[in-house]
């Protein structure tokens, strides 16, 4: 009854909301002699901080329409590529000359782990000069009726491998933070069928891969309360009248809980700043604020097979670095990959998963020569700052784009470039 409750009382609170809207509109009137002062301003800052604090955040939009391409602006347009119950692929297609030579094709899979994709527009808008884009767009599970089925791990797998398909050869993945367990199970399901559309290279970043190396917070919890103890506690069903209702779910506003317990000290100084920003009519300081939590504090929810699925391979039980991870039954070896090229990206403050644990890739794809791999850690950054972020921009994804380009599999004569971390 935990998820009726919560959106019971979100319910409750409309009306709070609908006059803390009113006194905002009222004392911010440029009409109203008090909207000038600190008593009116402080008016304003209340009822804006009460209604964001209690609102559902809807789903961002990406909202890139343009980039720069060989130093001239291009117009971006987003467009639905493929498309399943729990995913869309889109395509940042972009205005390009005709004749000009193709970019190389890059799918970006998201986080499916509480946030929207939209989590990654920074790392969308920084590969899209060198790149044609396609990203998961995953579904929120409370808005997919539960006649469309169940979305487990193999799915998961399954949908990637789809993805692929439709996208063709050549064709470069990169999997941000969660999603790096399922890409590169994917590319071992597909070396071991020989699948000619298996991905040129895959980049993993930030992923859980061993969480037995350096455990974070995240990975000890996990072990300590076991699987049980997250199926009694965090998983629950859709309520009335979502389109998803009586199917079971991880709520993204459980995830976010979590998220925000971590650092709350740091997010209630930082609703204080912003406060007190509106009181100084400080309206730069106040848009980031806002621009940062329209994105933080939306959230998705996640099916509870699939939550359930990955807590206990990834988490508890290790499965993929132990060689005992499954994909529709049949064990899965990643030592087949001999093909798909692997870079890794770790951060070195990155708190959510630890140094090492994507680096483990390499010990798992033995078979994979050593002109097809490379390793990067990025000093001085957290789990964020791996995939998004001015040391991103300028570091990391320089280095992703010369793999990328050092493996294209219409550029074979290319001499592969080794990507190594310069000294701390």
């Amino acid at each position: 009854m935990f998820y009726q409750l919560y959106e019971l009382n979100h319910a409750a609170l409309q009306p709070a909301r609908a006059f803390a809207d009113a006194m905002h509109a009222l004392y911010s009137n440029p009409l109203n002699p008090f909207s000038g002062t600190v008593w009116g301003r402080s008016v304003t800052a209340t009822a804006e901080l009460f209604e964001r604090s209690t609102r559902h955040y809807g789903k961002p939009e990406f909202g890139l329409h343009t980039t720069k391409v060989d130093w001239a602006t291009v117009d971006v347009a987003e467009r639905v590529v493929w498309s399943r119950p729990f995913c869309r692929l889109l395509n940042f297609h972009r205005d390009l000359p005709a004749g000009r030579r193709p970019d190389p094709k890059l799918l970006i899979v998201a986080p499916m782990s509480g946030h929207f994709a939209t989590l990654l527009r920074g790392t969308v808008e920084t590969m899209l000069p060198h790149a044609d884009v396609y990203i998961t767009d995953w579904t929120d599970a409370r808005m997919v009726p539960a006649a469309d089925g169940r979305f487990d791990f193999d799915d998961y797998v399954d949908y990637v491998i789809d993805m692929l398909h439709t996208l063709g050869p050549d064709t470069h993945v990169m999997a941000v933070c969660q999603p790096s367990v399922p890409v590169l199970v994917a590319a071992a399901v597909m070396e071991q069928r020989g699948d000619p559309l298996a991905p040129a290279s895959m980049t993993l970043m930030g992923g859980p891969i061993d969480t037995r190396r350096s455990p974070t917070a995240v990975n000890v919890l996990a072990e300590e309360k076991g699987l049980e103890w997250f199926r009694d506690n965090a998983i629950m069903e859709v309520p009335w009248p979502a389109p998803g209702f009586g199917r079971k779910v991880y709520p993204g506003f459980l995830q976010l809980s979590g998220f925000m317990s971590m650092n709350l000290d740091r997010h209630m100084i930082a609703h204080k700043d912003f406060f007190m920003h509106l009181v100084k009519d400080d309206g730069d300081s106040a848009e980031k604020h806002r621009e940062f939590y329209d994105e933080y504090l939306a959230v998705m929810d996640l099916t509870a097979e699939f939550y359930l699925q990955t807590v206990d391979s990834v988490f508890i039980s290790h499965s993929l670095p132990k060689g005992e991870i499954r994909h529709r039954g049949k064990l899965v070896d990643p030592g087949a990959i001999r093909n798909v090229a692997l870079f890794t990206v770790e951060g070195e403050n990155d708190d959510i998963s630890g140094l090492g644990q994507t680096q483990a890739a390499h010990d798992l794809c033995v078979n994979l020569p050593d002109s097809k791999r490379a390793h990067y850690m990025q000093p001085r950054v957290g789990h964020y700052g791996v995939f998004n972020g001015s040391r991103f921009r300028a570091e990391i994804a320089p280095r992703i784009m010369d793999f990328i380009a050092s493996n294209r599999q219409d550029a074979a004569a290319a001499k592969p470039r080794l990507v190594r971390s310069r000294p701390s």
